[in-house]
């Protein structure tokens, strides 16, 4: 029983200079950690104190404009080159896919499908279009972009576009997409933009009373206020009206085109598209709000105080 309670001793001795060992082997990395921790604290002090109170209402409404201003030309950009992600922007998707047709009583010549399919044969090519340009993928491999669908279709060959979606997506492109409401709806947020940037931010100025420096951020001119107001209402009543007029238009074309190649052509609606113009717009409209919020408590304030 001793020699039992000994090598228990001995055993717990050797835990206990283990945990030792592994103690002084984790300081360095306890004082790093605790170092790293401190200059963490210290910089969200400093952000806080220094930087964080300067930062204006309307610094954060410009920010928004930024981000909806870059949502939006990434829109307009969608199948313009074959930058990568570009691509993969795009209103309108038809390919070549073989399924099996859809049968209805409406339909007086059902036959056609099986002709159809014949002339398609192995074709994969597949289509999509953007505002400014029209991607093509022949075989399945790398995207070809370009604005000008002569020349996709000078490099592709018959037996890859039997049915020339090349040239469907064209039609589509230049006589129902309208990219200039959106372009018209850009520049008016950067106009807003550089309107807000005018804005006066915090400075000090010294207390006439006690001399002390104190800080202060005037309001606004209301006048650019007002106009900056109508211009980001303007630009979202703009990316309202294009979004829509792209989601139906995607949509109808996509279905149409699916319905006539029954059973070899697919048709698809940008998902990415879509994200991006309504992200677009409920941010223009965020800035709307938030500017129209400001007018009328500078108008409120100005009666309190008038009072």
């Amino acid at each position: 029983m001793q020699n039992f309670l000994q090598r228990c001793q001995t055993a717990l001795d050797k835990s206990h200079e283990r945990v030792d060992a592994a103690k002084e082997k984790l300081r360095p990395w306890k004082n790093d950690i605790v170092g790293a921790w401190e200059k963490s604290k210290k910089f969200a002090k400093e952000f806080h104190e220094g930087i964080l109170p300067f930062l204006g209402y309307h610094h954060i409404l410009m920010i928004l404009i930024a981000i909806a201003v870059i949502l939006l030309s990434l829109l307009l950009a969608g199948c313009s080159s074959t930058s990568p992600l570009i691509p993969g922007i795009f209103l309108i998707s038809l390919y070549y896919k073989s399924y099996t047709p859809t049968y209805d009583p409406s339909q007086v010549d059902p036959g056609v499908t099986a002709a159809i399919a014949n002339i398609v044969g192995n074709a994969v090519l597949e289509v999509r279009v953007g505002y400014f340009g029209i991607c093509v993928n022949p075989n399945g491999g790398d995207f070809l972009c370009s604005n000008n669908a002569t020349a996709l279709a000078e490099q592709i060959n018959v037996d890859q576009d039997p049915l020339n979606l090349i040239w469907v997506a064209s039609t589509f492109k230049d006589s129902i997409v309208f990219p200039y409401l959106l372009i018209v709806a850009i520049i008016l947020a950067f106009i807003t933009f550089i309107l807000l940037a005018t804005f006066p931010g915090w400075h000090e100025e010294q207390d006439a009373t006690t001399g002390s420096d104190v800080d202060v951020k005037p309001f606004p001119s209301r006048p650019v206020s007002q106009v900056a107001l109508a211009l980001i209402f303007i630009s979202s009543i703009f990316v309202l009206v294009s979004v829509l007029w792209q989601h139906t238009a995607s949509v109808a074309a996509a279905t149409v085109a699916q319905d006539l190649g029954n059973g070899s052509i697919r048709s698809g609606v940008g998902t990415a598209s879509m994200v991006l113009g309504w992200f677009g717009f409920v941010l223009l409209i965020i800035v709307t709000i938030g500017l129209l919020v400001m007018i009328l408590s500078i108008i409120v304030l100005d009666k309190l105080t008038d009072g």
